[in-house]
């Protein structure tokens, strides 16, 4: 297998400890860094604060579904009161796998989320495979629906009451990710600040629904609300569907472990951003589902496709008319975090030699990892006008909770493989056991609700394999392999 590079310089690319920098002047400090013309650290900073963390968690977790289609925990648990038990139940649990991969961000402080703690736990090999699928699959098919739905809500107002025609939809849709991809690659700090404003505007539209809904809830508006515990409908079968929508809903929490790097004073600022994140999502969540409960009838409810735009009909007349906007503006936050945080991990695979070195490349004077920014981009646009997006979603997702599951289950494995590992910040055992195997729950639930689909998305999963083997493990690389991943330009030790 070919070892990592210490420090290389050719044809003015420069190579140190596998990252690979720009050209325009770059040179290296006599401890062997890259420097730019101006004589500073080409590196990626530490520009993500309290603030910042923040608001990536926030603004990557609150997407368009407490906006829109809120109805399918509802759908599964038959009645209000026990929807409002798994929307708290859900939020316990996502704040409990919150808390653990806060505990990995403290105690491994290098950015790449889930790759990275599968690498230290596992090894090399898992850690491509989920590589692998994020890259293939489950990246540009999530980043297409998420911008699928700001295309869809940003162009509602001019279109209204008229149906959208679809090529609009996907032509806006483009010009969205086009947008996010151009940003990130140009300035993580206007990157950092436009995320804050997208979540203050979340949270402003979530505003607007919970106070007059509350309101109304303190006039006396209780109707609703009457036999919220009624059990005659509630199917037990049907509980862990509602427990699986309800933690789709919270998925995003884990983001801020993939810009690690990038945070300042990672032992404070990490567990303080994830906890109190958590917090006012759940706290956000569940009231806003008591001021949709306060204003429409569970039947109601059920039967809308737009659970905030039919709020907003009933409550707000013709103002309901900015809730497309608020909702393609926070399809578009969700956009911008992921993308910030995903490239991270793209350019700490092409660091571990999983990837293209090109990938590890930073901008001489941006400081941006401009190549891992912009390597989704073809596929996601491809999938956005030809790919099934939809059905990939459908057997891709429970791969989701079962690396996760598998990175916490690395947390369990290294308390007892390496305990004298620095942990500044440690959660009791119980909380990352209870959150595993919820994972791995969901997962078998998968497996038994639609198994061909799981089974498919499983099978495109290992397909990692060969390809870890092809492109990573043998010596003898084919030589158009050497000359995509830049190995001409490095010099072997």
């Amino acid at each position: 297998m070919t070892k990592k590079p210490t420090s290389t310089q050719k044809d003015g690319r420069v190579a140190t400890n596998g990252h690979v920098f720009s050209q325009n002047g770059t040179h290296s400090d006599p401890s062997g860094k890259p420097q730019g013309a101006d004589n500073r650290r080409v590196e990626l900073g530490k520009k993500v604060t309290l603030l910042r963390g923040i608001s990536i968690i926030i603004g990557t977790i609150i997407g368009a579904g407490i906006f829109i289609s809120p109805k399918g925990i509802l759908k599964h648990t038959g009645s209000v009161g026990m929807s409002l038990i798994v929307w708290i139940a859900c939020g316990v649990l996502s704040l409990f796998g919150a808390l653990s991969y806060a505990e990995l961000g403290t105690c491994i402080k290098k950015s790449g989320g889930h790759y990275t703690y599968i690498m230290e736990a596992f090894g090399p090999q898992m850690a491509f495979i989920r590589l692998w699928a994020d890259l293939i699959a489950i990246r540009p098919a999530a980043t297409a629906v998420i911008s699928l739905a700001f295309g869809q809500y940003i162009l509602e107002p001019l279109f209204m009451p008229c149906d959208i025609p679809p090529m609009a939809v996907k032509l806006a849709t483009a010009i969205g990710i086009t947008s996010v991809m151009y940003l990130n690659s140009m300035s993580v700090t206007w990157t950092a600040r436009i995320q804050i404003f997208l979540t203050f505007s979340k949270l402003l539209a979530i505003a607007i629904i919970i106070v007059p809904g509350l309101y109304q809830l303190f006039k006396g508006e209780t109707r609703n609300f009457d036999n919220a515990f009624e059990l005659t409908n509630v199917k037990l079968s049907g509980m862990p569907l509602a427990f699986y929508s309800g933690m789709y809903a919270y998925a995003g929490w884990f983001y801020l472990n993939f810009v690690t790097e990038e945070v300042d004073n990672p032992e404070r600022t990490v567990p303080l951003a994830i906890s109190i994140s958590m917090l006012v999502v759940t706290s956000c969540y569940v009231l806003t589902n008591v001021a949709y409960y306060t204003v429409m009838t569970a039947e109601e409810l059920l039967a809308s496709d737009a659970v905030a735009v039919t709020f907003a009909e009933k409550m707000m007349g013709n103002f309901s008319i900015a809730v497309p906007v608020f909702v393609a503006l926070s399809c578009y936050g969700s956009m911008n975090g992921g993308l910030f945080a995903y490239s991270r991990m793209f350019y700490v695979a092409s660091r571990e030699g999983h990837l293209p070195e090109v990938l590890s490349m930073i901008h001489v004077r941006r400081h941006t990892p401009l190549t891992a920014v912009f390597i989704l981009y073809p596929m996601t646009i491809l999938q956005l006008f030809v790919g099934d997006i939809y059905s990939l979603l459908n057997f891709m997702s429970f791969l989701r909770w079962l690396f996760i599951g598998v990175v916490v289950l690395g947390l369990i494995y290294l308390r007892y493989t390496k305990p004298d590992l620095p942990r500044p910040f440690k959660v009791p055992l119980f909380i990352p056991v209870v959150f595993c195997l919820t994972c791995f729950f969901m997962v078998f639930l998968s497996l038994y609700s639609d198994p061909v689909n799981t089974g498919i998305g499983f099978a495109i999963a290992l397909t990692g394999i060969p390809a870890y083997y092809i492109f990573i493990y043998y010596n003898h690389r084919p030589k158009w392999i050497q000359r995509v991943t830049l190995e001409p330009y490095i010099t072997k030790t």
